[in-house]
């Protein structure tokens, strides 16, 4: 049995080849890519201005009520002033800003209980005890700590309003401006995760044709090794996950990384000591974050084991439903379908428990990350140090800090499953074919149908030979049978001729020329193939006759399906050929299956035909209509018939009798009965079981 661990065993989780493997294909598509990069950038950009055009809109606009104002008689040039009664106010940030080389008046805004007085001078504040009186109808701020007074007047509602005027429309710009940027964002993230997600998948399209196109070309002894199941996961599973990587890694990535960037950069040009503070935590997540891909990529390959259990359980029990009723398992089949659906359930409450912590432990550390902000930050505002919006930008920004963190942990996980499928599906695509054709292939449109084996030897595996020394001839329009045991190498012989497998020695010739020399779509469309247990595939009728072959018309299809006898079954069908057609032909007949398979052969018009025992296991009627059809298609042509029942090929010009992957007798049904061989024998064994 298959050891299901061993596809799921995990590699790096990055590995530089691989991954200039996987850019590789995504190259067609450079320019789509290249504009997602400069899309995110943006989104990047505008996801980083929201932030500080609110601290614009504290500090410039909302906060002006400690700050110096320059006071000008006249309209300053190069400043943008306020207009309040026949005098120019430009708001500065601090008095360091102010020009004191200049003879201007200096004023300042304060809030003093409820109401808001416009002073002649400046005062700090924050290291100031003030308190303003009013004398005579005229307003004074007596400084308490200093011999110190300034005059002032207290501001109407109308007169605030007059004088914040420009303060107003400037916060409305801001918040259209951020709004604005909101709407683009949006626009900005649609356009380029669709365009993302269309390239991406078309990247995966390609993979996957290319993979199955791959598969197609492989021999069956490739199928022979590798379980089907296997193989339909890579194609689908394992390209998927690379879909997720494309999407969701690639360039995202990007986007994560310009946050993490600007985030600093803004940081520390707004406040060098305050960002330096601010990062302490970073080693913390960096352990945070060490401890989590350990732990996660052990606990990730768990859920991944459990799952394919559950996957390989599922096929097999519906595969085999028929074999569980019949045998009534279906209590024990539950069970043992329980069993592992529990186990995957514990796998995924790992996961869910170490997600539980680490997500809660960031949140906790970005927490620590703002706690810090608020308490130096905070006293450094009360200091008047600081600025109130450089704070409230801080706390943003060390949450927009956070999430690229969070989105690249776990992210880790899709580039770590994407290494390891992509190594998987460039394994498959790397294994050269063991059937190839020939690199100077011998031109030829149609063969005649002469076969010819010298001294063939083949074994399925190293020198565990199943063919011996074989040697014979079959002439063009010779109708050949082999019969023996099982075991004997019937099927082998079939399979060589077509190429399937190739030989270890001797050659097989086909109108005298090597089947090596001829190319392999030449060679097996004159080679007409009917086996004993026919393949159906989902469609329609139609669909199954003409297996995609465009140069067949709809009446050429009819007249062959008339010609073997399979148009009258076909007719009485409520769609007729169009009749859908379930798995496997589940709802048609083994008869009508056998029809629709030398309908199916004789489409190509072949020169030689195979039949695998047509006639086993069908009705009596079926059987009459069978060997009537089997009648017209061996006519002129080199027909071939693995026999299991000697009482259909007595007809046969030769029959070849194979024993232990020897060629041991040879001649017509009556020769081999006389020379009272292996053949006698056989015949003799059938006829007394039909007594």
């Amino acid at each position: 049995m298959r050891d299901i661990n061993q596809e799921e065993v995990l590699g790096k989780a990055y590995d530089s080849k691989l991954m200039a493997r996987l850019l590789s294909y995504a190259k067609p598509y450079w320019t789509w890519l290249l504009t997602c990069i400069l899309v995110v950038v943006i989104i990047a950009g505008i996801d980083l201005a929201g932030p500080y055009l609110i601290k614009i809109a504290i500090d410039d606009y909302i906060n002006v009520y400690d700050k110096p104002i320059e006071v000008y008689h006249q309209a300053p040039e190069n400043k943008s002033a306020i207009l309040f009664e026949d005098r120019y106010y430009v708001i500065q940030k601090n008095m360091e800003a102010v020009n004191q080389s200049s003879s201007m008046e200096i004023a300042q805004l304060i809030k003093y209980g409820q109401d808001i007085f416009l002073i002649d001078g400046y005062v700090d504040l924050q290291s100031s005890e003030f308190e303003i009186v009013e004398t005579n109808g005229e307003f004074i701020l007596d400084l308490k700590n200093e011999d110190r007074s300034f005059h002032g007047r207290k501001l109407t509602l109308e007169e605030i309003q007059s004088f914040r005027k420009e303060d107003v429309l400037s916060i409305r710009k801001i918040a259209f401006i951020y709004f604005l940027l909101v709407i683009i964002g949006f626009l900005l993230n649609y356009a380029q995760t669709y365009l993302l997600n269309y390239t991406s998948n078309k990247i995966v399209l390609n993979i996957r044709q290319e993979l199955f196109t791959h598969l197609e070309g492989m021999s069956l002894s490739f199928f022979d090794k590798n379980p089907v199941g296997r193989l339909v996961t890579r194609v689908t599973n394992d390209t998927e996950t690379l879909q997720e990587m494309y999407s969701q890694v690639l360039i995202t990535m990007f986007k994560d990384l310009f946050i993490l960037l600007g985030v600093v950069i803004i940081m520390v040009r707004m406040n060098v000591q305050l960002a330096l503070l601010s990062f302490i935590v970073i080693p913390l997540i960096l352990l945070a974050t060490a401890i989590f891909r350990i732990k996660i990529r052990e606990i990730y390959r768990e859920v991944r084991i459990k799952l394919a259990q559950i996957n390989s359980t599922l096929n097999e029990n519906f595969t085999g439903m028929k074999t569980v009723h019949i045998f009534k398992r279906e209590k024990q089949q539950a069970q043992q379908f329980d069993t592992f659906n529990r186990e995957y359930l514990e796998a995924n409450k790992k996961e869910i428990f170490i997600f539980s912590i680490f997500r809660p432990s960031m949140e906790v550390l970005k927490s620590m990350g703002i706690a810090i902000i608020i308490w130096y930050g905070g006293g450094n505002v009360i200091r008047g140090s600081l600025q109130f919006g450089v704070l409230v930008a801080f706390i943003d920004y060390i949450k927009q800090f956070f999430q690229p963190i969070n989105d690249l942990t776990e992210k880790y996980n899709i580039l770590q499953s994407a290494m390891a499928s992509s190594e998987r599906i460039f394994a498959l695509l790397d294994k050269e074919a063991d059937i190839e054709n020939p690199d100077h292939p011998v031109q030829i449109e149609s063969l005649q149908g002469t076969i010819e084996f010298k001294n063939v030897w083949f074994a399925y595996n190293h020198e565990d030979w199943v063919l011996k020394n074989i040697n014979f001839k079959i002439n063009a329009g010779e109708s050949v049978a082999f019969v023996g045991a099982t075991g004997a190498g019937k099927s082998s012989i079939i399979n060589l001729m077509n190429r399937f497998y190739d030989i270890q020695k001797g050659e097989i010739l086909i109108d005298g020329i090597n089947i090596k020399d001829i190319p392999l779509s030449t060679l097996r469309k004159n080679i007409g193939v009917v086996l004993q247990d026919v393949f159906m595939f989902t469609g329609t009728i139609k669909d199954n006759i003409l297996l995609n072959n465009t140069e067949i018309s709809t009446e050429k299809m009819k007249e062959i399906a008339q010609y073997v006898n399979a148009h009258n079954f076909i007719e009485k069908l409520p769609n007729q050929y169009d009749e859908p057609v379930m798995e496997r032909g589940s709802t048609l007949s083994s008869g009508q299956r056998q029809l629709l398979a030398f309908a199916r052969a004789l489409a190509t018009d072949p020169s030689i035909l195979v039949l695998d025992e047509a006639t086993s296991n069908i009705d009596t009627e079926t059987e009459e209509l069978i060997q009537d059809a089997v009648v017209k298609l061996i006519q002129g042509r080199t027909s071939i018939a693995i026999a299991h029942r000697l009482s259909t090929i007595q007809n046969c010009n030769k029959i070849m009798v194979l024993h232990k992957g020897q060629l041991r007798e040879m001649g017509s049904h009556q020769e081999l009965l006389e020379m009272e061989g292996i053949y006698y024998k056989l015949y003799q064994l059938q006829y007394k079981e039909s007594l």
